[in-house]
């Protein structure tokens, strides 16, 4: 009986953390690194994988935890979220924030720590992205803009590029500021379709709570199109990765990953275009539940192509 109610506990604290969202952008992390690793044939030591990885998994259920614990009060009115571990009393609100703190301290320990296994620098680098990561999803997105402004999500959205560019700053700082900072940049600009489509699905729900989503605040025909819009932008900043060169102009990316990029955001744009075409719940629902996974076909993508 002991036993389960500790498995219990522990499946709380786990739910807490969003695991579906660090999942996604641990993923990022993982790619990078491997991407980099591929272009500079370089190796990854299995410590500096454990604190990459370890790290960008606790930075990003830190975020997670602690905008859960701002947001209890708004949480347990939308039907949405009302199931959550904090609304729903299945963990106090107190215990939520300090594990949160917890992990906000083990993820910043993981990055700078990286500075013993690459280099000084790497790690520095590794740890500032991971505290702007933390800065921005907690403070510019949950705390200071989700309630007040529609732009919450583009400001807030600088965080999710962050686990891209700690995965490839642990193994290089060669090309970091072109294919590094380009990897981080698909996250930031996937981030608006993403969101954007949920809220047009639960756009009740946000308005509800008075909480300015974009496509929560629109007619679902200016709602449509604002995701199209986003989705088009998406897609053609896809392609981008293609048209980077090395010093001696050799392309950094291949036909693998631009065939790959053109056939999954044209499938992209037909759902979006479904939705200006049928802007309801169902169509936008569907986008929603196809752009994580277009997201890490575009990831797997880069990882393949570099290997090549």
């Amino acid at each position: 009986m002991q036993k389960a109610k500790r498995e219990s506990r522990i499946k709380v604290y786990y739910e807490l953390t969003k695991p579906k969202i660090w999942y996604l952008l641990l993923f990022t992390a993982f790619a990078a690194a491997i991407t980099a690793s591929n272009i500079y044939s370089l190796d990854i030591s299995l410590i500096t994988w454990a604190l990459m990885l370890f790290g960008v998994a606790a930075g990003s259920a830190a975020a997670n935890t602690l905008t859960n614990y701002h947001d209890r009060d708004i949480d347990a009115i939308m039907e949405r979220t009302k199931g959550r571990p904090i609304p729903s009393g299945r963990i106090a609100p107190e215990k939520a924030r300090d594990f949160g703190f917890v992990l906000v301290g083990i993820s910043l320990a993981c990055a700078f720590g990286l500075s013993y296994t690459t280099s000084f620098w790497q790690g520095i680098l590794a740890g500032t992205f991971m505290a702007f990561g933390l800065a921005d999803n907690i403070f510019i997105y949950s705390y200071l803009l989700k309630r007040r402004s529609w732009t919450n999500i583009i400001l807030g959205g600088f965080s999710g590029g962050a686990p891209a560019m700690i995965g490839y700053v642990a193994v290089t700082t060669q090309g970091l500021w072109d294919l590094g900072l380009v990897m981080a940049a698909l996250v930031f600009v996937w981030i608006p379709m993403h969101i954007w489509a949920l809220t047009l699905h639960f756009k009740d729900d946000y308005n509800k709570v008075n909480v300015p989503m974009l496509t929560a605040t629109r007619s679902e025909g200016a709602a449509a199109r604002i995701i199209a819009g986003t989705t088009l932008m998406m897609v053609l900043f896809s392609i981008v990765p293609f048209f980077l060169t090395h010093e001696d102009g050799t392309s950094v990316m291949g036909s693998v990953y631009l065939y790959t990029a053109i056939a999954s955001g044209l499938l992209m744009i037909v759902l979006s275009g479904w939705v200006i075409k049928k802007p309801t719940e169902k169509a936008s629902w569907t986008l929603f539940k196809f752009s994580s996974p277009y997201l890490a076909v575009l990831f797997i993508a880069l990882m393949v192509d570099s290997a090549l």
